[in-house]
């Protein structure tokens, strides 16, 4: 039995037509609502010439189009390409060159920037607009796209398409913290096993039949919130898998905090999936402000049981907060777009500490911890973490940094190494301690910048923290540290030296502060290194 993303989805419809499946900023669909209009979408695609192995950009904010677009594509083996809607013109031209989509389904008010960008991909011939109230700000109208709605109309609901296997491509662009974006290549059966719940994190149990997924749902429902944007691979993920065993899944467009409460309460959520810091934050302080609704008391929240994480540091103090005043149980996972996961860890309330520098998780079988020959490494031993077996293809159009990343050992097992460092415990978890390309080297001393920063960020006086190397004369590098204080607060370095000597070794402690009004983080929550970088050294 091949496992294919549009064919799970189709299992579960079948079992669950009548459920509602996406619930985004309102708009509702069942699970035949959802299918049948993917259906038409996936028509029209094809008659305008979409082929297999075909790319269709997607350039879109949460919206309920963004899920039928992916599904859409899917069920015609197209590849879906996620597009970042913070990119300017340049960017956006630079990931479509490399994606080379025949087609775009966009939002209307990102057409000036379509149009800017349109002259320069000679593969994009047909385009698909969701109209969405707004209006264009310049003379660019994109004009020739297709109303979306009109397209769906036209085509038919009906389910008649090829066989589909589990070597149709999956791509996902991750821009991560540095650099360009960069595609991922996978096959659909493998990134279905590392990220889409084929293999159960908590047991390590394999399905083996791609009905197994659909029938997880069959006696238990749950609502789960991935707050991240769609063109992430986290909240990706979260609606891939939960779509594909029968759940409900909640969207909004763009993340504010009272909206997520409000959204809580009134979808009954049970799940809520963040990327670290710069959603938890927020979030923990608004469970105790006045309402933005303009509605009296406290958001009701009995319905969440969980919150769970990814992608970015998600601090020890965060951690404890949430599981203080909400009662919930807090989950981390650690892996990549490249890897997929890597495990899982659950705090424990009063111990949510870091342990020895990271998050400890529990690994997924495949997990490994290598040192630079691709051997796996004893307990004890810090090297970088690694995964086997269910792992992509390679980078798209890049085969040298697929040769650098994607790599073969002696005993020709393929290994992922995006190059985060890590250890592995006596007990056979996995403590994650911090990115590869962002680890500081002082004097010869290996720091972790995740966990200075979890240091820095449990001081009182700090909203947000960024830290990074700068050169020295002396050690190579040094630790600095680019804080967003609290509204009134200044705190200064001699402070936050002091306060940092209780949490982490002397030589970790950060010996340069920038007080900036607003750090920078992408979309999805990660920092924003190059400008960190240049603020620090200024």
């Amino acid at each position: 039995m091949e496992f294919n993303l549009a064919d799970l989805f189709e299992y579960a419809v079948d079992q669950y037509p009548a459920r509602e499946a996406v619930v985004a900023n309102g708009e509702r669909r069942t699970y035949a609502e959802l299918e049948a209009r993917a259906n038409r979408l996936a028509h029209h695609l094809a008659d305008a010439g979409v082929r297999p192995g075909d790319s269709v950009a997607v350039y879109a904010y949460n919206i309920i189009e963004w899920a039928e677009a992916m599904l859409a594509i899917y069920k015609i083996r197209g590849i879906c390409v996620n597009v970042n809607f913070r990119y300017v013109a340049d960017e956006l031209a630079y990931l479509l060159d490399q994606a080379e989509p025949v087609a775009m389904i966009f939002q209307r008010q990102f057409a000036d920037r379509v149009a800017e960008v349109l002259p320069k991909v000679k593969t994009l011939r047909h385009l698909v607009v969701v109209e969405d109230g707004t209006e264009p700000t310049g003379d660019g109208t994109a004009s020739g796209a297709v109303a979306y709605e009109r397209a769906l109309a036209a085509a038919s609901p009906e389910r008649d398409f090829a066989p589909r296997t589990g070597d149709d491509v999956y791509l996902l662009f991750t821009g991560g913290t540095t650099g360009m974006p960069k595609g991922v290549m996978w096959r659909q059966e493998d990134v279905i096993f590392a990220l889409g719940g084929g293999i159960d994190p908590t047991n390590g149990h394999r399905v083996d039949r791609a009905e197994e997924l659909a029938q997880k749902g069959r006696d238990n429902v749950g609502t789960f919130f991935p707050i991240a944007p769609l063109m992430h691979g986290a909240t990706q993920w979260g609606l891939l898998q939960n779509l594909t065993k029968g759940q409900r899944v909640v969207l909004i467009d763009k993340f504010d905090a009272h909206n997520v409460w409000r959204t809580v309460e009134e979808e009954k959520v049970n799940v809520i999936m963040i990327t670290g810091d710069a959603m938890a934050r927020p979030l923990i302080e608004a469970v105790d402000e006045p309402r933005a609704d303009g509605r009296t008391g406290a958001y009701d929240l009995s319905s969440l049981f969980a919150v769970s994480s990814s992608a970015a540091l998600f601090s020890p103090s965060l951690k404890e907060a949430f599981m203080q005043r909400l009662g919930v149980i807090v989950s981390d996972a650690i892996g990549a777009s490249e890897s997929g996961a890597n495990g899982v860890g659950v705090a424990v309330k009063g111990q949510a500490q870091q342990d020895g520098g990271g998050i400890t998780v529990k690994a997924v079988p495949d997990s490994v911890v290598l040192d630079d020959d691709l051997n796996p490494l004893p307990s004890g031993v810090v090297g970088r973490l690694g995964r086997k077996g269910n792992i992509p293809l390679g980078y798209l159009g890049d085969p040298v940094k697929t040769a650098e990343v994607f790599r073969t050992a002696a005993d020709g097992t393929r290994y992922v190494v995006p190059g985060d460092f890590a250890r592995l415990e006596e007990d056979g978890r996995i403590t994650l301690l911090g990115r590869g390309s962002a680890t500081i080297n002082s004097g010869g001393e290996k720091i972790f910048t995740e966990e200075v920063e979890g240091a820095v960020k449990d001081h009182p006086d700090v909203y947000d923290a960024i830290v990074v190397g700068i050169p020295h004369e002396r050690w190579g590098q040094t630790v600095a540290v680019v804080v967003q204080p609290r509204a009134g607060a200044a705190p200064t370095l001699e402070a936050i030296q002091e306060h940092c000597r209780t949490k982490i070794a002397g030589y970790k402690v950060p010996r340069v502060l920038r007080l900036v009004e607003q750090t920078r983080r992408t979309p999805t929550g990660k920092p924003d290194l190059p400008w960190a970088l240049s603020v620090a050294a200024d």
